[in-house]
């Protein structure tokens, strides 16, 4: 089993284990207009005018979730290396704009979530023919191999078969372990509607893989 299938896995049974947290009340956070305390190193360089230190502050505290959202939009550990390379540079490009409405930690999720859209829509073709040419695994084991993988790929499966803002919503929720408030905030929309995203979201997996509530 290789790292895309654990991530994809990992992903899927925390969703499902924390499907009880939708309970009123639960993770909750600040008001978005209010820095975090991881945030306000990096505010303090950029009122410095130091976009280096602002930058390796936020590689620092946020850039570990970050490579975990892209790897669980994109499943491939080098696009997903690829595209925080690029989220960073875009993030070091418009640090000056920031105005900390939000969390750092949402802003860069929100840049990486639209960076993985575009990297889906340009390599979906590429690695359906990359899957397609795989060899297939021979010896003693090979039964027990072909079993994981199927069910690797019944995950991946079922995650594809979400709605892609819904699918999103989950990633950052989970995968990422944002707040439903830094949620809607990546994805540009009010926390209520991040909620239902989320929710319909582990529904249709549960549902999909045969859960039982």
């Amino acid at each position: 089993m290789n790292q895309e299938d654990d991530e994809v896995r990992t992903m899927q049974a925390e969703a499902l284990r924390l499907e009880t947290a939708r309970a009123e009340g639960e993770g909750a956070s600040a008001p978005l207009g209010e820095a975090s305390g991881v945030d306000v190193p990096v505010l303090e360089a950029l009122g410095r005018g130091d976009k280096r230190e602002a930058l390796r502050l936020c590689v620092r505290e946020h850039g570990e979730a970050v490579g975990r959202l892209c790897m669980a939009l994109l499943g491939s550990q080098a696009d997903a290396q690829d595209v925080l390379q690029e989220t960073l540079l875009d993030a070091y490009r418009g640090l000056e704009g920031f105005r900390a409405q939000g969390t750092v930690r949402g802003w860069l999720c929100g840049i990486a979530r639209r960076k993985c859209a575009r990297e889906l829509e340009r390599g979906q073709r590429r690695r359906a023919k990359l899957r397609a040419v795989e060899p297939v695994e021979a010896g003693p084991s090979a039964e027990q191999l072909l079993g994981r993988r199927r069910q690797a790929e019944r995950a991946r499966e079922a995650l594809a078969g979400l709605r892609p803002s819904e699918r999103e919503a989950l990633v950052l929720r989970f995968g990422t372990g944002l707040s439903f408030r830094e949620v809607g905030q990546a994805c540009g929309i009010e926390e209520a509607a991040a909620r239902k995203r989320v929710s319909r979201a582990l529904c249709a997996l549960r549902s999909e893989l045969g859960e039982e509530g």
